[in-house]
């Protein structure tokens, strides 16, 4: 009898991949989790973002504040549209019911609500920080990005499967 340890049994490739697609969303909403901390707030970006701007383009403070706002709206649609992409592949590795299947409105809606949550929960959370505001205008660009990545999913894969035919 051989006291060596033996190495786990394999993971099914489905579960493995399941595995790896929720974790990748998971990863993200620790990442926006962490960009709604005071350390991400708009006084401590522009004190990051304000001296490139002026050494590249030579703006004033004044003039930096709208690009600083512009800035950080684009991180919101960017953030959550990336969510809503990582949520629609891991609905996706736990309901595809067969390899062809590349689109299904019900990881479409699931990876919205999704986002929808997360941006709620995200800008409720905010509320408690003095250094932040929760705005239900983000919440709402939030969402939007996430309905907008999915748009382009689905026309991405509708384009697909029209070239592959």
């Amino acid at each position: 009898m051989s006291t060596a340890l033996q190495p786990p049994p394999a993971l099914d490739a489905p579960e493995h991949e399941i595995l790896k697609t929720w974790i990748a969303a998971i990863l993200w909403m620790i990442v926006i989790a962490i960009e709604s901390t005071t350390w991400l707030s708009s006084h401590n970006t522009s004190r990051i973002l304000y001296p490139i701007f002026h050494f590249l383009f030579g703006v004033s403070w004044q003039e930096f504040q709208p690009w600083n706002h512009v800035i950080r709206k684009c991180g919101h649609v960017v953030g959550y549209g990336i969510l809503s992409v990582l949520l629609f592949r891991a609905w996706r590795a736990t309901f595809r019911k067969s390899a062809l299947q590349a689109w299904a409105l019900r990881w479409s809606g699931l990876a919205v609500l999704g986002t929808l949550t997360v941006a709620s929960l995200d800008e409720w959370h905010q509320t408690y920080l003095p250094s932040r505001t929760g705005r239900w205008q983000d919440v709402v660009l939030d969402t939007s990005a996430g309905i907008l990545f999915q748009a382009l999913i689905y026309f991405w894969t509708r384009s697909r499967m029209s070239t592959a035919k």
